[in-house]
């Protein structure tokens, strides 16, 4: 049973993972057979509907569960030690289901074609990945998606929640894997009109996920982190 949990947090961190590569190139038109502009034989006329519909089904599947008493209601059918991988294995889900359902839309918001702007888009939008991957190591990647809880069920010990710490980008900003995020998907040489609605989706979430995270650090942590959001930022450094 404990190899069962453990090997279940496996498959649930390398489904993300996939999912992840496949959001990079998804989100930037590249390498992937189905981009988040790529253009069909016809275009949907419902397509805006559908994108929006999209957007509230991954946005609600990864608040809801993510919420204390949604924990609490279901801990009987998903005990602790494999809670987080589920939540990463619905995540995975969703997000894969985003993308194959996404309906291109006609239409361009802005586009650069060559030139230093262009160089300048595409570098961004690797920076907002890299930020992205490196901040999450900067907690605890392995918790974040899992695989320590998993791990520690299989050789019997205690899960310990991970220590609150401020290693490197978050001495500045508390939450520097949304800004990453946030970089990627804005920072692109051409906008087309369905990225630009998946921009402004996926902004409006990680906006309003911030605020409730941080109501539920705030419960958890208590005072430490109450000191730590009055002295650094929220997203931007010396900004917001």
């Amino acid at each position: 049973m404990r190899l069962m949990v453990l090997l279940y947090s496996i498959l649930s961190y390398f489904m993300f993972f996939v999912v992840l590569i496949y959001l990079i190139g998804f989100v930037g038109d590249i390498f992937v057979p189905k981009a988040i502009s790529t253009v069909p034989e016809v275009y949907s006329p419902n397509a805006l509907l559908i994108n929006i519909s999209l957007l509230l089904f991954w946005g609600i599947q990864h608040s809801v569960m993510a919420r204390g008493w949604f924990k609490n209601l279901i801990v009987r059918l998903v005990p602790h030690h494999i809670e987080r991988s589920t939540y990463v294995l619905a995540s995975a889900l969703a997000l894969a289901i985003l993308m194959l359902y996404w309906q291109p839309m006609e239409g361009v918001v802005w586009q650069l074609n060559n030139g230093w702007p262009h160089q300048l888009m595409w570098g961004l939008f690797c920076l907002g990945w890299c930020l992205t991957v490196v901040s999450s190591f900067l907690t605890d990647h392995f918790d974040l998606f899992g695989l320590r809880q998993g791990w520690l069920h299989f050789v019997k010990k205690t899960y310990t929640p991970v220590a609150f710490s401020q290693h490197i980008f978050y001495r500045w900003i508390r939450h520097p894997m949304m800004l990453g995020m946030l970089i990627a998907f804005w920072a692109t040489p051409v906008m087309h009109l369905d990225h630009l609605v998946f921009s402004l989706g996926m902004t409006i979430y990680i906006l309003v996920g911030i605020h409730f995270e941080e109501k539920g650090l705030a419960h958890d942590l208590g005072e430490p982190y109450r000191a730590y959001q009055k002295k650094t930022k929220k997203v931007i450094p010396a900004v917001y």
